[in-house]
């Protein structure tokens, strides 16, 4: 099943979804469209989840989809008194809304359980990639644009690099921080997970940018790196680092640089 957006709810799309079988849930991309289908509701039952917005099924057959898709136009009221509508469309079996949904089998004799189970099935959309993206953008990582286009996919897989590192790299600092501490969480001197709330553009920002030196050995291999004990998330760090950094048999510590 996908649920997608208004941005990709053309009927050009869907149908190609719907062609394959795929189930589906999304919203109507057109405004103007949705304000005419929500005209031929029949009947509005309010959201016991939010009372002020009102769902309704559509009337109008849906000639357009090659499969017997249902829709449903949503309204809410905007500051100005006049209603915001969208509408969306969904081909899933009425089992198969109340599951995703989590509500019982027997909610089936409800005669509003599909109908709020399919509206709030579209509200679990999580928004994480979206969310994800957008923090990829605030460290510049999506706003090159090369003229040739194997430039622009290698760029595009450097990205996805850099980002997929930054997220190791949290759950690298989280599993040695726990290791070295060796105690619960509650009783330990550092917390577990010292970066947690940390997203893209913070580490970016605060922990790669922690300054600092190298110490190298004869034969270049570096031994020792010195953190500047100012930094502000040094010390929180430090436990961390040294936790990451024993078994390469490197030495880290604090000291002004």
């Amino acid at each position: 099943m996908l649920r997608i957006d208004a941005g990709g709810g053309s009927v050009p799309n869907l149908n190609w979804l719907l062609e394959r079988g795929y189930g589906v849930l999304g919203k109507a991309c057109s405004g103007q469209q949705a304000r005419r289908l929500a005209q031929t509701v029949q009947e509005w039952v309010t959201d016991p989840h939010l009372p002020e917005r009102e769902v309704g099924w559509v009337t109008e057959a849906p000639t357009d989809f090659v499969r017997p898709v249902r829709r449903v136009a949503v309204r809410c009221p905007k500051p100005n008194g006049q209603w915001g509508v969208g509408v969306l469309i969904c081909w899933l079996s009425d089992q198969d809304i109340l599951h995703l949904a989590g509500l019982p089998p027997q909610a089936v004799a409800d005669p509003h359980a599909v109908l709020l189970g399919l509206l709030w099935l579209y509200d679990q959309r999580g928004g994480g990639i979206e969310t994800s993206f957008k923090g990829d953008k605030g460290i510049g990582l999506t706003k090159r644009n090369k003229k040739r286009f194997a430039a622009q996919h290698m760029l595009l897989l450097l990205g996805s690099l850099v980002h997929n590192v930054i997220v190791w790299a949290q759950d690298w600092l989280k599993a040695a921080a726990s290791a070295a501490l060796a105690r619960p969480c509650g009783q330990a001197q550092a917390p577990c997970d010292p970066l947690a709330g940390y997203g893209p553009l913070r580490m970016v920002r605060d922990v790669f940018h922690i300054s600092g030196f190298l110490c190298r050995d004869a034969s270049g291999q570096i031994v020792q790196i010195v953190l500047n004990q100012d930094a502000h998330l040094a010390r929180r760090l430090l436990v961390s680092f040294q936790g990451l950094l024993a078994p390469m048999h490197v030495v880290i510590n604090l000291d002004k640089t």
